[in-house]
């Protein structure tokens, strides 16, 4: 189903399909189908690690180990800190090397002479999360990434629990780690668990950090950041490849996907599937630039 269009000079040149899973409300597309949600699934995993027994410094650091950081210097130092406190370096992640996420802090990593290192990559965080669980279980460190280590199984329950259904299939995701399959529906059924539990229950607390600390899941001026700090209670999460999740206690959850993996109609829709449910959201143009001006706009259609 068509559920967004890019518009240049008035003229709808291009069109992206997808699906939007609406827990509360009426969902677009074929909702039921499993899909892997990227890093949509962090704060599901997120309270898995809690469950496997996970005891973080401070609560902010659960909104990182959430995230996909930009690779800015506080959350560089912020994994650095983390891993140290588990006793170990940066050596110990598996995630690969990468450059800083974000435009500003890769450019200014390049400038100072900077190269890829893992500690960079968006998926720091989380990797640290799970290695400082590993610790504390006394779980093998080298292999904690592989789909039988008991962390990864542990992480499978939590996500299979919290989605409501079976994990349909297995993956690896960009940072090396496993990735679940389920359903968009799933997926927003998960994220309204999260917001609506009991507070102080693991899946409260990852929520209530990720919303106390949103510069933490992303980025200063990303998407999640700037939608989180506009709009009291709600909880963000994109993911790679056109997916994106959110909740709002009381309201309801929604999750999509860009079939064509398109992130520039991801915001637009997102916007739209949240104004559907009745809340109020920033506007957050994705302009369509010729000769280096706006000549249009990637528009919802749901």
């Amino acid at each position: 189903m068509i559920i967004a269009e890019v518009v240049r000079s008035g003229f709808v040149e291009s069109t992206h399909h997808g699906v939007v899973a609406v827990d509360g409300g009426a969902s677009i597309g074929d909702v039921d189908t499993p899909f892997f949600p990227r890093s949509s699934n962090k704060p599901l995993q997120t309270v898995g690690l809690l469950d496997a027994g996970l005891v973080p410094r401070e609560e902010a650091d659960l909104a990182l180990i959430s995230g996909s950081h930009d690779g800015e210097t506080f959350h560089v130092e912020r994994v650095r800190s983390m891993l140290a406190a588990a006793g170990l370096g940066p050596e110990a992640l598996r995630c690969p090397a990468d450059l800083p996420l974000g435009e500003t802090p890769r450019n200014a990593w390049l400038r100072g002479g900077g190269g890829a290192e893992p500690i960079l990559m968006n998926c720091s965080g989380k990797h640290a999360g799970m290695l400082a669980t590993c610790v504390l279980n006394g779980w093998p460190l080298d292999t904690y990434l592989d789909i039988d280590h008991p962390l990864q199984k542990a992480l499978a329950d939590a996500v299979s629990r919290l989605s409501g259904e079976p994990i349909a299939a297995l993956g690896v995701d960009g940072c090396g780690a496993p990735i679940f399959a389920i359903s968009p529906i799933g997926l927003a059924r998960g994220f309204r668990r999260l917001v609506e539990a009991e507070p102080g229950s693991p899946e409260r607390r990852v929520a209530d950090a990720m919303r106390a600390h949103p510069e933490l899941v992303a980025g200063t001026g990303t998407e999640d950041t700037v939608l989180m700090n506009a709009v009291p209670g709600l909880l963000v999460k994109k993911g790679a490849d056109g997916v994106a999740a959110a909740a709002m206690a009381g309201v309801g959850a929604v999750a999509l996907k860009i079939s064509d993996g398109a992130s520039r109609a991801r915001v637009p829709v997102l916007l739209a599937a949240l104004r559907r449910l009745g809340l109020e959201v920033p506007a957050m143009p994705e302009r369509v630039l010729g000769g280096g001006l706006p000549v249009g706009e990637v528009r919802a259609v749901v």
